[in-house]
């Protein structure tokens, strides 16, 4: 019973098992079928996804394989050729040419002026700072080339509606090295593959301060200048070594565009890139916030020469007339001292602003060229045209040719003078034709279609008369007039007919002022000249001296001294007397055109010789201007800048004898005049002869 009882359950159960559980809900049977078919479409698209991973993977592995190998060639090949990086820091093609003044300054850069070698650890540190701020911020931490650099200007370019290899390229500084030295003449699509290999090669074969000195020294940063160093001694006048922040910046924003940002082109223009530049030297910590807003409030400004810009046209005319094989063909960098004044160059644009400013019409187009030269040629200053704005450098003073009109006369008495007559000889003023063969007869006009009948050699010059000049002309022989201008200097083709005593053949102010200056200097031609000294950069002894200068004797002192009386009086009492110098003895002549097209003015004091030509570029008629005019007006200011705080000084002309009137000009009585020259001239040896004898024996006494 016992047994049987404990097999039977309990009449009543303990509580928990009365106790109701939750029941999970019943899942829902899925059909063989539909389990099957989403399983399938899911392995499906899996089986494709890692078909395609597989095929990626085996392609893209390979294709990198292919790609390491082929850059790791290109690398190779690149690598075995470099160079030392010493051998990268100058390859300009033509060297420069350094122009100091007459007192050893520099005044003017021409060709491709490299400064000399700098590195990173010698330039100035605000210099290296403001290059790696601009260019490369990630320099000194990628292996010449950066992937998010690049991908970061593409960036920038589809932004600004352009192509993503269009505008910014994203290049380090080893890229820019690698284009500029050796990639500069390819296309930009394979340029830019080439740069790969080679900015890795470069990473390997050179250390990064080594790629930096590379780029300091050949970067291109306008006005002729290579290098940091020819930059800052273009612009500052100072060592790359020394520039200070604001300077720093001006220089390192040249590198984007090294026309537009040119200090020299526009120097606010320069200031304002200079501002982007401190902003990023300040937002990668090169400057703290004080240091930036002084620098921002200090922008940097031109060195004194290059604010002036003085002595452009001079320069360019020592480029053209130098030369050739060594200004232009030379990869040597060579400095030249000149006879250059900047005082008498300041003197000279401030006359001609002057007179244009108070004296001529607002708008005028009407051009203008000066020359100031010492008696020997030594040309002091040159304005070459005024600054309308225009393109192009073309330098009035020493390339238009442009006829002298009136002030070719004094070649026409000087050629009497040397050929017996006198300053009082006689010539009548009257209606004069000439029977020119195959032409018919040729009847010169004076200016005011006047006759004044007998008149001295001196009033005719000082008149302008033109009756008179082509009477002497004829009467002593055109071609002696024409040979005595070429031998003071006229080098252009002269004309042949009679009109070539009144100036109908063509020259330039250079020349014309030289020839003047050979008649100041007392018939002794000078050639005008601009080199004093040319020498090699680091050599001592000059490669050449004086480039000319002194010539030979043209006209007999004494003739000289009558002939510079004879212009004395055009200033006196002439034509010129608006050219008059207030306690000075000046001389010149006018000169006026036919059809009033070339105005000139030509003068000298004891001291210096000056030319001033006006005119338009298109050959149309000037407007109420002659010789005597606005030309006289100009050389008067210039002069009287030029000769500034300068003892007045006697011209050396004669003192003429009041009442001698010498003898009558007549064609038929060429022989008997020029024997009576002969005898007064044996007369006064004779006379010379005796007073230098009387004061040797009183010496002796």
């Amino acid at each position: 019973m016992a047994n049987n009882d404990k097999n039977k359950p309990p009449l009543i159960a303990p509580a928990r098992q009365f106790a109701q559980t939750p029941k999970k809900p019943a899942k829902k049977k899925r059909t063989k079928k539909s389990k099957k078919g989403r399983g399938g479409i899911v392995g499906f698209f899996r089986f494709i996804a890692r078909a395609v991973w597989r095929v990626i993977w085996w392609v893209g592995l390979r294709v990198a394989i292919v790609f390491a190998l082929v850059l790791g060639a290109g690398v190779f090949y690149y690598y075995k050729d470099l160079p030392d990086a010493i051998a990268l820091m100058d390859d300009r093609e033509r060297g420069s040419v350094t122009m100091m003044d007459y007192k050893g300054s520099v005044f003017a850069w021409r060709g491709d002026q490299f400064g000399g070698l700098v590195t990173s650890k010698t330039v100035s540190p605000h210099l290296k700072n403001a290059v790696i701020a601009t260019e490369d911020k990630r320099y000194y931490r990628h292996f010449g080339i950066s992937p998010r650099g690049i991908l970061g200007a593409m960036i920038i370019n589809y932004r600004a509606g352009r192509s993503p290899l269009s505008g910014n390229g994203g290049s380090t500084i080893t890229q820019q090295v690698a284009k500029r030295v050796f990639f500069s003449d390819l296309r930009s699509i394979e340029r830019k593959i080439k740069e790969v290999p080679m900015s890795i090669a470069m990473e390997l074969k050179y250390t990064k301060d080594e790629i930096l000195a590379i780029y300091l020294n050949r970067a291109y940063l306008g006005a002729g200048s290579y290098g940091f160093e020819a930059a800052s001694q273009r612009y500052f006048a100072k060592s790359a070594r020394n520039v200070n922040v604001s300077e720093a910046a001006m220089l390192a924003g040249l590198l984007k565009a090294p026309s537009r940002f040119a200090p020299t082109r526009n120097i606010g223009r320069a200031q304002g890139r200079a501002d982007l530049i401190i902003g990023l030297m300040e937002d990668q910590d090169y400057l703290t916030k004080a240091e930036a807003v002084t620098a921002r409030n200090n922008p940097a400004k031109l060195s004194a020469v290059a604010e002036k810009r003085a002595g452009g046209y001079f320069a360019d005319w020592i480029m053209e007339s130098g030369p050739e094989f060594i200004l232009k063909d030379s990869t040597e960098d060579i400095v030249i001292k000149t006879t250059f004044d900047g005082r008498m160059q300041k003197a000279a644009e401030e006359a001609l602003d002057f007179i244009f400013e108070n004296k001529v019409k607002a708008g005028s187009k009407a051009q203008a060229a000066i020359i100031v030269m010492s008696r020997d040629g030594a040309v002091r200053a040159m304005v070459g045209g005024r600054n309308l704005g225009m393109a192009g450098g073309f330098n009035r003073a020493t390339q238009a040719l442009r006829q002298t009109g009136s002030s070719f006369k004094p070649f026409v008495y000087a050629a009497a003078l040397e050929n017996g007559f006198s300053n009082n000889s006689i010539v009548v003023d009257e209606p004069y034709t000439i029977n020119i063969p195959g032409s018919g007869p040729y009847s010169p006009n004076n200016y005011d279609h006047k006759f004044r009948g007998p008149i001295t050699f001196t009033q005719a010059l000082a008149g302008s008369i033109n009756v008179a000049a082509v009477k002497i002309s004829e009467t002593i022989g055109r071609e002696k007039v024409r040979f005595l201008a070429q031998d003071l200097g006229i080098n252009e083709k002269l004309a042949t007919g009679p009109a070539v005593a009144l100036g109908a053949s063509e020259s330039t102010l250079l020349e014309m002022t030289g020839a003047y200056a050979g008649i100041l200097n007392s018939g002794i031609s000078a050639k005008p000249y601009g080199v004093m000294e040319l020498t090699i950069q680091g050599d001592n002894a000059p490669l050449m001296g004086k480039s000319s200068g002194g010539g030979k004797r043209v006209i007999n002192d004494h003739a000289a001294s009558e002939l510079i009386y004879m212009m004395n009086q055009v200033i006196e009492v002439g034509t010129g007397r608006r050219a008059k110098l207030k306690g000075r003895e000046a001389a010149g002549k006018t000169g006026t055109t036919q059809g009033a097209r070339d105005a000139w003015f030509i003068g000298f004091t004891a001291d210096y010789v000056a030319g001033v030509w006006m005119g338009n570029d298109n050959n149309s008629k000037l407007t109420g201007v002659t010789g005597g005019g606005l030309p006289a007006d100009i050389w008067r200011e210039t002069m009287l800048r030029v000769h500034e705080g300068l003892p007045s000084k006697p011209l050396p002309m004669v003192n003429p004898v009041p009442g001698d009137i010498g003898q009558e000009l007549e064609p038929s009585d060429r022989g008997s005049n020029l024997s009576r020259a002969v005898d007064r001239e044996l007369k006064q040896f004779e006379k010379d002869a005796e007073t230098i004898m009387n004061k040797l024996l009183g010496i002796f006494r």
